[in-house]
């Protein structure tokens, strides 16, 4: 095993409800061989006590350290601006509404001790109630990109690559596709790494939801026309394929199944036709307030 360190990143905007706890998982984080070096927090335009729960932190330990924006720019220049000051051999972005396991960092650093794997990425495992239509949907989402991730790398909710990308653009909401798309640039493989859990909640109403997937399917229609990459989501095919090993013959769960692929398909037919017809790129998004209660 080889000895590495790593800066976390953690882009964060009016999460006072969770980034306590997220911190404070990320320091009991137990590791052998490797360290994290620091946990960098970017509070981009924060309205609520965001700032000053991280400052309580950086009072107790000196890994953590928090950078500030005053406006609040999309999450892709939060990422630039901590990139510009991460300092690790590598680079972990968490999502400031998730919380790691305790061993979820180790797991996560290492493979790269083979020096031909250039990005990690953890398996996101929702804490939606799935005994209700909006929670059952949201845990075949993540089930169905295990089962994908399986099969090619599709890296989301954390992060890890070697430092070796300067800035991604600017104007991309798919940032975690837009960093796979470097990496294999560098000839440098993707690796999934299931057993490196975090949690996350998913969209709770269908309004959020349409939101958020519609969102994310435009950020990869934008990262198609820009850099020829497409993540294996669009793929249909694999899709259909990933349903079929977890699809349960429940008739309850089968219309709610159905009900998830119809909002699914309108979310990207919606997002088809912002983006070529209307040329809309929303890169900086609204919240989906309903994502942000998370409790474990």
């Amino acid at each position: 095993m080889f000895y590495l360190d790593a800066s976390v990143g953690i882009c964060a905007y009016d999460e006072q409800d969770n980034i306590g706890q997220l911190l404070d998982a990320l320091l009991k984080q137990k590791l052998s061989g490797h360290k994290i070096k620091e946990i960098i927090v970017v509070s981009s335009g924060s309205t609520d006590n965001t700032d000053e729960v991280v400052r309580g932190f950086e009072k107790k330990d000196g890994r953590v350290k928090l950078l500030t924006q005053k406006v609040r720019k999309g999450k892709s220049s939060a990422i630039n601006f901590f990139l510009r000051h991460a300092t690790g051999d590598i680079i972990i972005l968490e999502s400031a509404d998730t919380l790691p396991l305790e061993d979820t960092i180790q797991k996560l650093m290492n493979p790269f001790d083979d020096p031909k794997v250039g990005m990690c990425g953890g398996r996101p495992v929702p804490l939606n109630d799935e005994d209700t239509a909006m929670g059952y949907i949201i845990h075949v989402v993540w089930r169905l990109h295990h089962e994908l991730s399986l099969i090619k790398p599709k890296e989301g909710e954390i992060v890890a690559f070697r430092n070796i990308i300067e800035s991604i653009a600017s104007d991309t909401a798919v940032d975690e596709a837009w960093i796979e798309s470097l990496i294999v640039g560098h000839n440098l493989s993707l690796v999934y790494v299931p057993e490196a859990v975090v949690y996350n909640r998913g969209p709770q109403t269908v309004s959020d939801f349409i939101r958020q997937r519609k969102r994310i399917y435009l950020g990869h229609l934008h990262l198609k026309r820009k850099r020829s990459y497409a993540p294996i989501t669009m793929d249909w095919i694999e899709i259909l394929k990933g349903l079929r090993k977890i699809v349960t013959l429940n008739p309850k769960r089968l219309s709610w199944l159905a009900l998830g692929i119809t909002l699914e398909l309108y979310a990207r037919i919606r997002a088809v036709f912002e983006f070529y017809i209307l040329g809309k790129n929303p890169f900086q998004w609204d919240m989906c307030r309903t994502t942000k209660r998370l409790v474990k």
